[in-house]
């Protein structure tokens, strides 16, 4: 709770450039706060977005003229971002089904120019503050969820429980600037 208060207190206190700063560093604060998956999982996950992304930019026109975001969750891979052209959205998507352990490729990628840095500044405090929110929530296990947010929609991912699933989207649709709300939860059990 001490480090939620602390990551709060230095967020709210920061102005102009250097909450763009902050913001990001008190998201990945968060993040390693947050992700208490067994850690062989997690760097498998992580090894996975960074094959995707490596194939990405190996495509000079994808990588110059897109905002392409890849986020992986068990195996799980979230595509977001924007892209000026139909076939690159789906060139992003083979290129992600091609790399070995990927299990399901969601493909989020809207077709228009990149967002602007304010955007996406914007994105990234609405993950800060969905993420406080759910560290903050007594019944909810936040090391089941992953949280990311393009252009103020957010993505819900991880394994949870229906009733944690609820808990989780009802606080990312109270934040502010959030415009809708994805969820890409693998359940742990059936549904009521």
């Amino acid at each position: 709770m001490k480090r939620i208060m602390l990551i709060a207190g230095l967020a709210l206190s920061l102005q102009g450039c250097i909450f763009v700063v902050g913001a990001a560093a008190g998201a990945a604060a968060i993040a390693m706060v947050y992700d208490h998956r067994a850690v062989g999982h997690a760097i498998e996950d992580t090894h996975l977005a960074t094959q995707i992304m490596d194939k990405i930019r190996r495509v000079p026109a994808l990588h110059e003229e897109s905002h392409i975001e890849v986020t992986v969750f068990n195996r799980i891979v979230l595509l977001t971002g924007e892209t000026p052209k139909t076939e690159w959205r789906q060139d992003v998507e083979t290129l992600a089904k091609s790399v070995p352990d990927v299990e399901r490729v969601y493909n989020q990628i809207t077709i228009q120019g990149p967002t602007s840095s304010l955007t996406r500044t914007s994105d990234s405090w609405i993950t800060t503050k969905i993420k406080s929110e759910m560290l903050a929530t007594e019944d909810l296990k936040t090391s089941s969820i992953k949280v990311v947010t393009e252009n103020g929609v957010v993505y819900l991912m991880g394994i949870v429980s229906h009733h944690q699933a609820d808990i989780a989207i009802d606080i990312a649709r109270q934040v502010s600037g959030v415009q809708k709300v994805v969820k890409i939860f693998q359940y742990k059990d059936k549904a009521e």
